[in-house]
Parts: structure tokens; C-alpha cells; sequence
């Protein structure tokens, strides 16, 4: 007969559970609400400080309370209404919120939790990772990891250890009673010193990783309209930061284009105007020249991420194609993310999108998604790097 074995969950430290739903809370507030926070304008183009507000649902704690049934009293079973199912005290027929009458009944209990966009990006980004990141010859980007690593005497009060501290305090009690300077049976209280505290030691882990080296592609031509420019953004933020929280060091290139590119700085990426033409092989052909010139495809990694509303000069649509599919061959992925809002979804051009005449190139080193609606924004970012769901 096998052996079973049960996982038994501690009670000797209670705040450690409330911590934990705290943060289960926070990451489903994350979860939830996520097409809301980072499409947001204000948080586009900020640094990793900058703090924001998330409403967070309140944990209530269970009691009994009186029932509102519509059927008998106080403990009454009701005239054989009762389903299989059903929640206890809440009625069947209860009305509608449609939110156009009001009620009388409390509502959801929220607390506002701030946390700062590094905070944020680690609830986030804990289970993705760039794809296929191999590892090549000379320098190399470091990646960083957080582990404990056993116990010291300073700290801060939420790393302290409840359990270390306790065992602590019964071997000075025991030293004590053999020293002859405690007698258990005085009923003198021994009470947690200093020296007793234990906290948990956290350390930071670096590791070697291959270089990386990002292209942030986006069309800032006239036909991008403000909403576009707002989804492209809100995308390009949302990489940015996922980059800048996992992979310190690597570098990330930011090209704007009309109808030729501008090599501009993470400022200009976010805040540039619009106005111009389209033709993007110009901007291609200098993607390319960059790669080949600062950095080798045997010693980088190399990912290129285009935004776009799909428009482009038809006669160019041909030459584009050709070295859209060259840059796919000297990336590890390269992503095209066509903006196409729903309010400007039949375009005259709409037959001549980019994400059409890209089609036959789609592959897993070459990926298509479209943003419609600021809800759409991170399902295109989890098909880039955490699958398709």
C-alpha cells in the first residue's frame, strides 16, 4: 500500500495568510482591470516610479447573520423553494442592477492599493519571457532573480520570521534554566528580547543571459489618428516596461517613420507628433543596415516589434514584403501589430493593409496581432510572449 501525504497549512503565522490574499487580491484587481491600467495616457512614457491607484476589492471575514429569505422566520426551511445550488439568504427574485434605479442594499467594499509601475510589472510579467533567447558569444546582459537565503538578526518587519524568532527565544529559555538564572516553575513570564528576532534574508541573484538587442518600429504618419497613436503607445509601454523589469541591460533601439525613419531617444518614442506619408521599406532597409552594422546576428539576439494602422503606398507594399521576410530570418521574433480601431475599421485601403500582404509570412518567429480597443492591448502582448490565450 502507498503512502499518502497531505499538505498541512501552518497557523502560527497569521499575517502570512492575510498577506498572501492581500496579494492574491492585488493580482486579480491586476488581472481584471489590466486593458484599463495600461492603456491609461497618463502612465505613457512615465518611469518606473511613478505610482498608481488600483481599486481593490475588500476581504470581508465570514459570520452568521439573519437570512433575508422571502419565505418563514428565523430558521425556517422554506415551503419546498429550496435548489441544489442555491446561495443561503440570498432570494431568487432578487432586482436587477442595471444601475438606473436606485437601491438599498451595500454594495462591494473597494480600497484604492498604489503601487508603482515596477511593482506592477513583476505581478505582471512573471510568467513571460522573451522566446527563444539563445545564448551567444561576447558580452552578456545580466538577469536578476530574487531568492532567500537563510536567516539574520536586522531586518525589516515583514521578512520577520515568526518561527526562527520562537526557537530562538526557547533556546535562551533553556540556557537560562541550565544557567540557573530562570525557574520555569516561578511563574515568571520570559519575554521575546531583540536578540531573539529573526528575519528573512533575501538575496539578489544575477545571472549571465544573452545579449538582446529590442527595434521599437512605429508609423507616426499622418493617417495614424490620435486613438491609433494611443493604442500603439499603450503597446510599446507595456513591452518597454516588460523589457526594462526582466532583462536589465539589454538594448532597446526606438525607430518613428512617415515616410523615412528617425532613430529617436525613449522620450521622442512616446511624445512625438504625427504628420506625413507612409512608406515603410525605407525604414526597413535602415533596421536592416543597423543590425548588420552594430549588431551581429552570432553574438545578439535580436527582436523587432512594428506598430502600424496598416496603411501603406501601394507600390511600395511588394519591396516591403521582401524585406520584412529578410529581417524575419536575422530575428529570433519579429512582431507586427496592426491598429485598426473600430470606428475607422472600413478604410478604402483596408484590402491593401499590411497585415494582409504579411499574411504568407505569419509563422512562429513571425507573429500578426490586431488592437481594435484598449481590451485588446494585452492579449496582443501575451500572444507575443506568453502564448496565444
Amino acid at each position: 500500500m502507498g503512502s499518502v501525504f497531505s499538505h498541512h497549512k501552518t497557523t502560527a503565522d497569521r499575517s502570512a495568510s492575510d498577506r498572501r490574499r492581500h496579494k492574491q487580491k492585488i493580482e486579480e484587481a491586476i488581472r481584471d482591470g489590466i486593458h484599463d491600467i495600461v492603456a491609461e495616457e497618463s502612465i505613457i512614457g512615465q518611469d518606473g516610479k511613478k505610482r498608481i491607484r488600483i481599486p481593490v476589492k475588500g476581504i470581508k471575514e465570514y459570520k452568521f447573520v439573519y437570512g433575508k429569505n422571502s419565505s418563514g422566520g428565523v430558521g425556517a426551511a422554506g415551503e419546498h423553494d429550496v435548489k441544489r445550488g442555491q446561495t443561503i439568504g440570498q432570494s431568487q427574485k432578487q432586482q436587477s442592477s442595471d444601475g438606473k434605479k436606485p437601491g438599498n442594499e451595500p454594495g462591494q467594499e473597494y480600497y484604492d492599493v498604489e503601487v508603482t509601475l515596477e511593482e506592477l510589472a513583476e505581478y505582471l510579467f512573471k510568467d513571460l519571457n522573451l522566446p527563444d533567447l539563445e545564448r551567444k558569444k561576447m558580452k552578456q546582459i545580466m538577469s536578476e532573480k530574487f531568492k532567500r537565503k537563510g536567516y539574520r538578526n536586522e531586518g525589516i518587519r515583514p521578512r520577520l520570521s515568526k518561527k526562527e524568532t520562537a526557537k530562538r527565544r526557547i533556546r535562551r529559555k533553556k540556557s537560562a534554566e541550565r544557567a540557573g538564572t530562570y525557574d520555569p516553575e516561578s511563574g515568571e513570564s520570559f519575554s521575546f528580547r531583540e536578540q531573539d528576532l529573526r528575519y528573512k534574508h533575501i538575496t539578489k541573484q544575477q545571472k549571465n543571459a544573452s545579449n538582446a538587442v529590442i527595434f521599437f518600429i512605429m508609423d507616426v504618419s499622418g493617417s495614424m489618428s490620435v486613438n491609433k497613436k494611443y493604442l500603439a503607445r499603450s503597446f510599446f509601454f507595456l513591452l518597454y516596461h516588460f523589457i526594462r523589469s526582466r532583462y536589465e541591460n539589454t538594448e532597446i533601439v526606438f525607430v518613428a517613420h512617415d515616410t523615412r525613419p528617425y532613430e529617436v531617444d525613449e522620450d521622442k518614442f512616446f511624445n512625438r507628433g504625427t504628420g506625413g506619408g507612409t512608406m515603410v521599406s525605407p525604414t526597413l532597409e535602415y533596421v536592416s543596415e543597423a543590425i548588420d552594422k552594430r549588431y551581429d546576428t552570432s553574438s545578439w539576439n535580436i527582436y523587432g516589434f512594428h506598430c502600424s494602422d496598416g496603411d501603406n503606398w501601394p507600390s511600395d507594399n511588394e519591396k516591403t514584403y521582401e524585406l520584412t521576410a529578410r529581417l524575419v530570418e536575422k530575428c529570433q521574433l519579429y512582431g507586427y501589430c496592426e491598429i485598426e480601431p473600430q470606428e475607422e475599421s472600413l478604410r478604402w485601403m483596408n484590402e491593401s493593409a499590411l497585415g494582409k500582404v504579411y499574411s504568407p509570412l505569419e509563422s512562429e518567429k513571425f507573429k500578426i496581432v490586431n488592437i481594435r480597443r484598449k481590451s485588446d492591448v494585452w492579449p496582443a502582448f501575451k500572444k507575443f510572449f506568453g502564448g496565444s490565450k
